[in-house]
């Protein structure tokens, strides 16, 4: 079977966006990319920072609400129906749940041929790029940069600790490209 969905689960600041915009361009066919960033930007403002959508916490902590996770939920449902309806689809998301959250990633992708991707990045390496990008809350990097893991099933996996973007994309359009997914 053909890879239809990639995605790539990491914590904030692993690099994941620089991935996609680098498979983007080596992969041989066009992929769409759908990311947790854009989800959350698409939410109303009232849903930005608030108990029942999404909060940031000073210290880089995230809370996620009851109308976040419905609103999730119908994202989800949506990127697979793109992929359902032919086009193939890269997902950039930060499984703060680990086990579960891609648990609710399977479950929505059911029946399409999914390559999971774990984008490791070590901690401090994380934070630093956090820093530097300037739109995260201090913390938020070291606090997911292994919590996102917990009980994941990968079927690769890419470290940006020393690897660049194009590196990693490389070494997972060659498992898209194969088949080995």
């Amino acid at each position: 079977m053909t890879t239809q969905v990639i995605v790539l689960n990491g914590g904030s600041s692993s690099g994941k966006s620089g991935i996609v915009r680098c498979l983007q361009a080596v992969l041989p066919d066009p992929w769409l990319a759908f990311g947790i960033d854009g989800f959350v930007e698409a939410l109303p403002a009232s849903l930005q920072s608030s108990g029942s959508g999404i909060a940031f916490a000073p210290d880089g902590g995230v809370s996620v609400g009851e109308e976040f996770t419905r609103l999730e939920a119908a994202w989800r449902a949506g990127v697979a129906a793109t992929a359902w309806a032919g086009a193939r689809v890269i997902v950039d998301d930060v499984f703060l749940g680990g086990a579960h959250s891609q648990e609710r990633w399977r479950e929505s992708l059911d029946g399409l041929d999914v390559l999971w991707v774990g984008v490791r990045c070590a901690a401090a390496v994380a934070a630093g790029r956090e820093i530097v990008r300037g739109d995260r809350a201090r913390g938020m990097a070291e606090k997911q940069a292994e919590i996102v893991h917990q009980g994941v099933v990968y079927d690769i996996e890419v470290d940006t600790t020393r690897a660049e973007s194009l590196d990693c994309a490389h070494t997972i359009a060659e498992a898209v490209v194969s088949g080995s997914s």
